[in-house]
C-alpha cells in the first residue's frame, strides 16, 4: 500500500484524468447559449440575478483548473481546488435530491428542470463520479508529485 500512496505514476492519472473532465465539462458550458445559468438556476441554492454571471464563471474555472492539471503546474492548489469544487457539486446535487427536485445537474452541459424518473439512481451515479473526482483531487493536494509535468 505504501508504494502506492504517492506513486507519481497515479497522480499522473489522477491528473490527466481531473484535466480532461475539467476541460470538458467547462469547454461545453461555454459553448452553451446561457453558460451553465440554466442548470445553476435549477439548484434553486442562489439568487436568479446572481446565475447569469456564475453561468459563465463556473465554466472558464473549469477550464482553467482543467489546464493547470494538464501541464502539471501548481498541481497540489489546483488538486485542492478540484476536490473543492467537486464536493461543492456534491453538495448541490444531494441537495435537490433532499428538496425532492428533478434536474439534470449540468455537469457536462444542458441542465435544468426534467421529469423525475430515475431521479434517485441518477442523483446517487452523479454523487458517486464526483466523489471519485473528489478523491483523485485530494490525492494531487496530498502528493502533487507527477511525471510529464511542467512543474516537479
Amino acid at each position: 500500500m505504501k508504494r502506492l500512496l504517492g506513486n507519481p505514476l497515479v497522480g499522473t492519472i489522477f491528473r490527466v484524468i481531473l484535466a480532461f473532465v475539467f476541460l470538458y465539462a467547462g469547454g461545453i458550458k461555454l459553448l452553451e447559449d446561457h453558460g451553465a445559468r440554466d442548470a445553476i438556476m435549477a439548484y434553486r441554492l442562489i439568487p436568479p440575478s446572481f446565475a447569469p454571471v456564475l453561468g459563465y464563471v463556473l465554466p472558464l474555472v473549469e477550464i482553467g483548473l482543467g489546464l493547470l492539471l494538464l501541464v502539471g503546474l501548481f498541481v497540489k492548489e489546483a488538486g485542492l481546488a478540484s476536490a473543492i469544487v467537486m464536493f461543492l457539486f456534491i453538495i448541490g446535487i444531494a441537495s435537490v435530491w433532499i428538496r425532492g427536485y428533478s434536474i439534470d445537474c449540468g455537469c457536462f452541459g444542458g441542465g435544468g428542470d426534467i421529469s423525475p424518473e430515475g431521479r434517485s439512481t441518477r442523483y446517487a451515479i452523479e454523487i458517486v463520479r464526483d466523489a471519485v473526482f473528489t478523491l483523485m483531487g485530494y490525492w494531487l493536494y496530498r502528493w502533487p508529485s507527477t511525471l510529464i509535468a511542467l512543474e516537479k
